[in-house]
């Protein structure tokens, strides 16, 4: 029976994988202008999201959707540091927290990783 961490991690992919469609401008505002086809990467990536969070839960697929998020936050880390070198200071998120997310990417594989 899967614990709560995996429980944790299942619907905090569900629900990042949500926000994409919910909120696509976000995702749009963060993507890097030398990758194609902005809009559909933003949802491709919301539905890959909720469904790895989905197959977290399923246990002949925990270690697959594990792997997949693995390479997912390793795909979206250019992102990151796009949205990083891109915000002028004093609009948007606070620089901390753009600071923050690139390390927790390390820390969230670690925590997928748990789960392989």
């Amino acid at each position: 029976m899967p614990g709560l961490g995996l429980y944790f991690m299942a619907a905090l992919y569900m629900l990042a994988g949500f926000m994409h469609f919910y909120k696509p401008k976000f995702y749009l505002r963060i993507m890097p202008p030398y990758i194609p086809f902005h809009l559909a990467l933003v949802y491709i990536s919301g539905a890959i999201e909720i469904l790895l969070g989905i197959f977290l839960l399923v246990p002949a697929f925990t270690s697959f959707a594990a792997l997949g998020i693995i390479a997912l936050l390793i795909a979206v880390f250019p992102a990151n540091v796009y949205h990083l070198t891109s915000t002028k200071k004093g609009r948007g998120n606070a620089r901390w927290v753009l600071y923050l997310r690139l390390p927790l990417q390390g820390v969230l594989i670690w925590w997928a990783y748990l789960f392989v």
